[in-house]
């Protein structure tokens, strides 16, 4: 079984592989994982293109949602970005708050953080930085976020607990956040849970819907609603590198449910908990 650090360390070294790649060999993995399918999967089929402040350039293909189309970002707000990649969310949600606002991107990656510094610097945008750091512990104050996002990352995390406790400690009381993820409708079988490449490919890190759903609740967030989902299909040439047939055979007569939510959640104005949650209004 992997252990929390050998997945960060995992995850590290998969990552700064994929900080280099380009947009269409990313689309042609699993996440850009590198389980590369013979087949052109692209786990997120939302188009980036209809959204303003788009540039492609920081598009790297490995989201699984529009968690900014979402998020209800209005001008001179503080947003955070959680696994920002080359900064493709950052400068969408830079669109949304204008000069007046603030836009952080936090990755775990250092090549990352390059990529997106570059792109931030290529367009000029003073009021957008990224910062390297661990979204278990972040490098950020308290109260210091208006609105959180984050497109198909925290399903790489070993300790979703964590980040959503940190969540709650950096937004602003009445701050809210909207994340695209990965979850699970049905338990995977462990040949796939416990394979390193596909937890990297935003698969075997996924935990059950009502899991992940609990662990918002637990840490005080409230108004918890799921915005959109939309199901997830492994291309069988990938999911033959990992299953025997014996294996394969059950999983489609399971079907075995990976889907996609965007979740949408608020920090209440007034709370008596602190970012462990246990509050007594939190539904």
């Amino acid at each position: 079984m992997n252990t929390s650090d050998n997945i960060k360390a995992m995850v590290k070294e998969k990552y700064s592989e994929i900080a280099i790649q380009s947009k269409e060999i990313n689309q042609s993995s699993c996440c850009g994982s590198g389980a590369c399918s013979t087949e052109v999967y692209n786990i997120m089929s939302d188009d980036y293109d209809q959204l303003k402040g788009y540039h492609s350039d920081a598009d790297l293909g490995l989201g699984c949602g529009l968690p900014t189309a979402f998020a209800g970002i209005q001008p001179g707000q503080t947003v955070v970005d959680l696994g920002c990649g080359a900064g493709n969310d950052c400068f969408v949600a830079r669109n949304e708050t204008g000069d007046t606002g603030r836009v952080i991107g936090i990755d775990f990656t250092p090549a990352m953080i390059n990529r997106a510094q570059a792109n931030a610097k290529t367009l000029g945008f003073e009021n957008v930085e990224f910062i390297q750091g661990d979204i278990e512990l972040m490098p950020l104050k308290e109260h210091v976020a208006d609105v959180v996002v984050s497109n198909c990352v925290l399903n790489l995390v070993p300790n979703k607990q964590n980040v959503f406790n940190e969540i709650f400690r950096i937004l602003k009381p009445g701050g809210h956040f909207s994340i695209s993820d990965v979850v699970l409708e049905a338990p995977l079988p462990e040949s796939i849970k416990n394979t390193a490449e596909l937890y990297a490919g935003c698969v075997a890190g996924a935990i059950l819907k009502d899991e992940y759903l609990n662990i918002i609740r637990s840490a005080g967030f409230t108004q918890i609603k799921i915005q959109q989902t939309k199901p997830i299909q492994i291309p069988l040439d990938i999911l033959n590198q990992y299953l025997t047939e014996e294996e394969a055979k059950r999983y489609h007569t399971e079907k075995t449910a990976i889907v996609s939510i965007t979740v949408y959640a608020e920090k209440p104005q007034t709370c008596c908990c602190g970012s462990n949650g246990n509050c007594s209004s939190a539904k």
